[in-house]
């Protein structure tokens, strides 16, 4: 057998393992890439939900805290002329404001004051609205969604970062495509075979970030 005949049998097989090494990166990449783009897709939904609830917890926040500051003002109003009637003796204005006017939310702080004898204990707190007993819910319940929509709109942008996490993994597995199709246009094999190992690499550097991902 002359020397190009064997020069050919030797790169035959070669060849063969150049295209299927390249047939193999191809079709992981193309899954990986595939699977990316979904989970990108999932997280970017994740994100727009969290937002928009996040929003609607801010809102609703919002609006409990103007009710809540509306009943203090309310309550304060009302301890006024309670203040006023005390000081003329008008102990039928008095008996009204008590029993009709004040909130059930105040009368603990309002008796808790009391008992704290304010007309002749100098240590005494100046008002009712200083004590822990005075709590009005519609604050309370301000804060409690305040801090839902400060959660809700975190978990927004961490699902935001992850999308885009996804989104960088496909560029590494697009660079895979790329190489592992190019590698089979070169006639010399130590070309096609460094492309494919440069293909290798990045999908191996893809797969790496993938798994440190969340997925969803």
């Amino acid at each position: 057998m002359s020397g190009d005949g064997q020069e050919k049998t030797r790169k035959v097989p070669v060849r063969e393992r150049i295209e299927l090494w390249s047939a193999v990166l191809l079709a992981a990449a193309t899954v990986a890439t595939a699977y990316s783009a979904y989970q990108a897709t999932r997280w970017g939904g994740v994100q727009a939900t969290s937002f928009t609830e996040g929003s609607g917890a801010r809102t609703e926040s919002a609006k409990a805290e103007s009710d809540g500051f509306t009943l203090v003002a309310i309550d304060a109003d009302i301890f006024t002329q309670y203040a006023v009637a005390y000081s003329q003796g008008n102990e039928r204005l008095l008996r009204i404001l008590r029993t009709r006017f004040f909130r059930k939310e105040f009368k603990r702080a309002y008796r808790a004051w009391l008992r704290q004898h304010p007309l002749t204990n100098p240590k005494a707190v100046k008002l009712p609205f200083q004590l822990p007993e005075y709590k009005v819910a519609k604050l309370e319940e301000a804060d409690r969604l305040s801090d839902k929509a400060n959660g809700l709109l975190e978990e927004g942008r961490e699902a935001n970062q992850t999308s885009d996490d996804y989104v960088l993994a496909t560029i590494f597995f697009a660079a895979v495509l790329f190489f592992g199709g190019l590698s089979t246009k070169f006639s010399t094999d130590r070309i096609a075979i460094g492309a494919l190992g440069f293909g290798t690499l990045m999908f191996l550097a893809g797969l790496a970030r993938l798994a440190t991902l969340p997925f969803h």
